[in-house]
C-alpha cells in the first residue's frame, strides 16, 4: 500500500484540489446542495471515464518513458500535466471555437461560459478535422511499432511476423495510412473531405517531425556520450509523449460533451483522469511491469491502431466512446493474460531443467 501511495500521492492531492474547486464552482454557479452534488458526480464520472479509456495510453507512454532518465520522467509527470490540463483540455477546445467561429480568444472563453450549448455545437462540428489529425497520428504510432525489422518478440505471431517482414519496404506504413485517408475521404462530402485530408496529412507530418526531432536529439546524445560528456536529455521523448497524449485525448474531450457542455466541469473531470494516467505511467516504468509481462506492450499498441482506425472512420460513422474503450480494454486484458501464461510456462520449463540437472 505504501508503495502504491508513493506513485499516486501527487495524483490524489491533485484530485482533492480539483474536487475542492468543483465544490466551490458548484456552490457559486448553482447555489444549491443538489446542484453541487450533481456537478461533483459528473466530475467523478468524467475522471473515471478518462482513466478507463486511457490505460492503453499509460502502457504506451511507459514504453517510451522507460528509455528516459528519472529527471525527464518527473518532468513528464509534473510539468507535462500543465500541457495536458491547460493545453489539450482547455486551450485546444477554445482554439477550435475561436477559429471555427472567427472570434478572438476572450470571446471564445465568454462563449464557453455563457453559451455552453453553442460552444458544444462548434467544438462537435470540428470533429472531422479532429478525427483526421488524431487518427492519423495514433495510427502512425501503432504502425511504427509493428513495422519494425528489428522486432523479434511477437504476440499475434501470424500477423506480426508478416508485418516485420514487409517492414523492409521503405515507408510502407506511410503509404498504408495515405491509402486509408484517401478511402475515407472519398465517402465524405467535398468540403469535409478536404478538411479530413488536410488534417490527416497534418497529423502524419506532425508524427514525422516529432519522430525526426527525437531521432536527431538521440544522435546528439550518443555523440556526447562517445566523447565522455554526461547526458541527461529527454526532450525528444518528452515532446513525443505530449503530442501522443494530446492525440489520445481528442476523442475524450469530444465525448465528454455527452455528460456536460460546461467547459469548467469537463476540464476538471478530465484533468483528474489525466493526472492519474501519468502516475500510472510512472508506476509501470518504476515497477518494470512491461518487462515482467512480455506481451502487454503489444496489446497496447494494437489498441492504439484500433483507436486510430476508429477515430478516422468516425469522420463518416459515429462510434460510441464506450465501444472504443471496451475494445482497448479487451486487447490489453488478453495481452496481459497471454503474458502471464507465457511466464508460467517459462517457470515450468526452468523448474524441469533444474530437476533434470
Amino acid at each position: 500500500m505504501a508503495t502504491l501511495l508513493r506513485y499516486y500521492t501527487f495524483s490524489i492531492v491533485f484530485m482533492l484540489i480539483c474536487f475542492g474547486l468543483a465544490i466551490w464552482y458548484g456552490v457559486a454557479s448553482t447555489g444549491t446542495l443538489g446542484g453541487t452534488l450533481q456537478l461533483l458526480w459528473i466530475v467523478l464520472i468524467l475522471s473515471i471515464l478518462e482513466i478507463s479509456l486511457s490505460f492503453d495510453n499509460a502502457v504506451v507512454n511507459a514504453s517510451i518513458l522507460k528509455e528516459m532518465d528519472e529527471v525527464w520522467q518527473r518532468r513528464f509527470l509534473i510539468y507535462g500535466i500543465a500541457i495536458a490540463v491547460f493545453g489539450t483540455r482547455i486551450v485546444f477546445p477554445l482554439a477550435i471555437v475561436a477559429v471555427a467561429a472567427g472570434i478572438g480568444p476572450m470571446a471564445a472563453i465568454d462563449l464557453s461560459l455563457n453559451n455552453p450549448a453553442e460552444y458544444e455545437r462548434i467544438v462537435s462540428g470540428a470533429h472531422v478535422g479532429i478525427a483526421g489529425f488524431g487518427g492519423a497520428f495514433l495510427a502512425m504510432v501503432g504502425l511504427k511499432f509493428f513495422f519494425d525489422a528489428d522486432k523479434d518478440v511477437h504476440w499475434i505471431a501470424t500477423i506480426e511476423q508478416q508485418l516485420t517482414k514487409v517492414s523492409a519496404l521503405p515507408s510502407i506504413e506511410i503509404g498504408l495510412l495515405l491509402l486509408v485517408l484517401w478511402g475515407i475521404s472519398s465517402l465524405l462530402p467535398d468540403a469535409d473531405a478536404l478538411t479530413f485530408l488536410t488534417a490527416g496529412l497534418t497529423g502524419l507530418l506532425t508524427f514525422i517531425a516529432v519522430d525526426a526531432l527525437g531521432t536527431w536529439l538521440d544522435l546528439r546524445e550518443q555523440a556526447k556520450k562517445a566523447s565522455g560528456m554526461v547526458v541527461r536529455s529527454g526532450l525528444g521523448g518528452f515532446l513525443y509523449l505530449e503530442v501522443l497524449d494530446a492525440s489520445f485525448s481528442f476523442d475524450g474531450v469530444i465525448g465528454a460533451f455527452a455528460l456536460s457542455n460546461n467547459m469548467i466541469v469537463i476540464a476538471i473531470g478530465l484533468s483528474i483522469g489525466a493526472m492519474f494516467v501519468r502516475s500510472m505511467t510512472v508506476h509501470l516504468v518504476r515497477q518494470g511491469t512491461l518487462a515482467q509481462y512480455r506481451f502487454l506492450e503489444h496489446g497496447a499498441f494494437w489498441a492504439i491502431i484500433v483507436l486510430g482506425g476508429i477515430m478516422l472512420t468516425s469522420a463518416v460513422w459515429h462510434i460510441p466512446e464506450a465501444i472504443t474503450g471496451l475494445i482497448g480494454a479487451v486487447l490489453i486484458g488478453l495481452s496481459l493474460w497471454w503474458s502471464i501464461r507465457h511466464k508460467r510456462r517459462e517457470q515450468v520449463v526452468e523448474s524441469q531443467q533444474q530437476l533434470a540437472g
